[in-house]
């Protein structure tokens, strides 16, 4: 009788999963569970190229997602989320759903029925299959909502974070309207030159459609994607999620199968991103040393301001010292004034910049150029935003303009008065790696001169490098020491353009350079002359600007791997913010930062009426007055 009584048991339990399982397959196109169909789409994902990925079209049920998504806009508020990686209207997590009451659910029954069918067995099964990913954990469900109106973004990552397998997106824009291509939007996929090292320019785009998912492999260092700006007024929603490894107590799961996962992702992308893969990364975060004379010319500099400080009875931020006895002869401050405004040679101009810099550590002179250059730089600008057509992919960016990357850090053009690279294959990068070379602004402008044609002058190029070549005069640099009372001990110098439609950089630290003086502080000397002739930048809408902020992440190296997440989380608001500097004409910003403070530009928008345009400098440092201290400190101890 116990054995007829487990027996029917059994059977009832079959026949409860059947029922299950028919329902399941009722709410989803038919043609997914034809064996034929399921073979002909795993055979052509696994030959998809650049990585495994693919789309099915009119997925669900019709009525089913046309109720989601009525739902959704009735029932479901969104929040702007915006930081360096993305800018969208996000809803909170959907994994949580069947921890809901009643009164929740009853809002939302058919988002609810909706994620139960996508993480079913069956589909499960049948994801699984298609993808050859293993098995897909039902407990560790992954699901948000997210809206793009009009200048959201999702520049390129590739979704590793955790024991995520597979990414999909199921979109629900208006289902009675073809999304078009030129709305924007759209699922772009990039390539890679070598591991860990997206191409710049996307190889695949998928124009999303109601009803069609897409989905792929989450393979670490190889599946690069972005999110297309949305470039018109509609709003393009979706639901996106993951499936994850196995979690104990279910029947597929295996031990330390997520443990390994996660350790894998840690040991391929962190250590290599901190070290081997900062080889593959132009503009490289490499600062060339001044020469031994420049450097033992300012620390006389220094030495004597401070004998000429101490011989005076008033405090060192009230003295007027004449800017001849500041130790710039009346030949180089000439030379000063063809390039800076008068106001800030002046007595009064640069004590005031000293003690906004000794306050705040960082300093802003607007007006920075005088008049004659400021308006031949505008004019020159203007002429090659409006008459000349800006270069929107990699193969038509032409010398002395190269194009930042990995394009999953940063990406814009930029000029670093080095020869032409090539950074289309992995040998490409080899010998841009292999030839150690120093910058040489003078030597571009020689050649881009030799070029000019009565098509193209390179008027806004060889104003620019001249501009560069006064930053890397000696007389520019002793100004710079007069402001900060650092020793400059390296230098950097780029002109930067952020094209709109497709350029920023990701949150990064400084990198420190320690190669030759132990002595070196612990800080980075950044300037950034901002020439972005255009307006409407003020509200931070089509973004572009350049911040500075607070590095709140954790440090554990277990935790590295879900940096990105906490990213996702979080938005640019709130107290860590130090500085954010809107795109402006003619405007100086001198930061002094160590590696507990992020910088980025934010991605500028399709919508900007320009691109953002600027010179960024850096400089290693040391301090003559932090070298005394110490003494002091080392007598006292004695």
């Amino acid at each position: 009788m116990k054995r007829k009584a487990a027996e029917t048991s059994s059977s009832s339990a079959s026949k409860s999963q059947t029922l299950e399982d028919d329902k399941v397959e009722s709410l989803f196109n038919p043609k997914i569970w034809d064996p034929k169909y399921q073979q002909e789409l795993r055979d052509e994902i696994a030959s998809s190229k650049p990585f495994n990925w693919g789309s099915i079209p009119n997925l669900v049920d019709e009525n089913l997602l046309r109720a989601v998504r009525k739902e959704i806009e009735t029932e479901i508020q969104f929040s702007k989320k915006e930081t360096d990686i993305y800018k969208v209207n996000q809803s909170g997590d959907l994994a949580n759903l069947s921890k809901l009451d009643w009164n929740d659910l009853s809002r939302l029954p058919n988002l609810f029925k909706l994620r139960e069918i996508l993480y079913s067995e069956k589909y499960r099964k049948f994801f699984s299959f298609i993808t050859q990913s293993g098995d897909l954990s039902s407990e560790k469900t992954d699901m948000s909502i997210n809206t793009y109106t009009k200048g959201c973004h999702l520049v390129p990552h590739d979704d590793v974070i955790g024991s995520r397998r597979i990414s999909f997106i199921l979109y629900l824009p208006d289902p009675d309207r073809t999304w078009k291509s030129h709305y924007g939007g759209g699922l772009r996929l990039y390539d890679t030159i070598m591991p860990n090292i997206p191409q710049n320019d996307p190889c695949a785009k998928l124009v999303p459609q109601f009803n069609q998912i897409a989905f792929f492999k989450v393979n670490p260092g190889f599946s690069f994607h972005d999110v297309e700006e949305v470039k018109v007024d509609k709003h393009r929603l979706s639901i996106q999620g993951w499936y994850h490894i196995p979690q104990p107590g279910e029947k597929a799961y295996i031990v330390n199968e997520e443990k390994s996962w996660i350790q894998k992702n840690i040991t391929d992308l962190v250590p290599l991103d901190q070290h081997i893969l900062q080889d593959f990364e132009f503009p490289k975060e490499e600062r060339e040393f001044l020469s031994t004379y420049q450097i033992k010319h300012f620390e006389t500099i220094l030495n004597e301001e401070k004998s000429i400080t101490e011989s005076l009875s008033i405090p060192k931020e009230l003295k007027t010292i004449p800017l001849e006895d500041k130790f710039l002869s009346k030949e180089e401050v000439k030379y000063l004034r063809k390039y800076i405004s008068e106001e800030h040679l002046t007595e009064e101009g640069i004590t005031k910049l000293q003690t906004q810099f000794s306050e705040n550590s960082f300093l802003t002179i607007e007006t920075f150029l005088n008049n004659e250059k400021s308006e031949l730089l505008k004019e020159l600008i203007k002429i090659t935003e409006l008459e000349k057509d800006c270069p929107y992919v990699s193969k038509d960016v032409s010398y002395p303009w190269k194009t930042a990357m990995p394009s999953h850090k940063r990406k814009y053009l930029y000029i670093d008065g080095k020869k032409f690279q090539k950074f289309e294959t992995g040998e490409d990068l080899i010998a841009t790696i292999n030839n150690d070379e120093l910058s040489n602004f003078e030597m571009v402008k020689e050649i881009i001169s030799s070029k000019k044609t009565s098509n193209d002058d390179y008027g806004v190029e060889i104003e620019l490098i001249e501009l560069s070549c006064f930053f890397k005069s000696l007389i520019f640099k002793k100004y710079l020491l007069l402001l900060t009372s650092l020793c400059l001990v390296s230098e950097q110098i780029l002109i930067r353009r952020f094209r709109p439609g497709l350029d920023f950089t990701l949150a990064n630290k400084c990198q420190l350079n320690v190669k030759h003086f132990n002595e070196i502080l612990d800080n980075v000397l950044e300037g950034t002359l901002c020439l972005t002739p255009s307006k409407g930048w003020e509200s931070g809408e089509v973004g572009g600007y350049e911040m500075y902020m607070m590095d709140d992440t954790k440090e554990k190296l277990e935790d590295e791997v879900d940096i990105e997440a906490e990213w996702y989380k979080n938005d640019d608001g709130g107290d860590s913010v130090l500085l954010n500097c809107k795109p402006s004409w003619n405007s100086f910003n001198l930061v002094l930062r160590d590696e507990s403070v992020l910088e980025f530009v934010k991605y500028v928008s399709w919508s900007a009426k320009s691109s953002r345009w600027d010179i960024k400098l850096k400089y290693d440092v040391k301090s003559l007055e932090e070298d005394e201290g110490d003494d002091e400190n080392e007598e006292g101890d004695e």
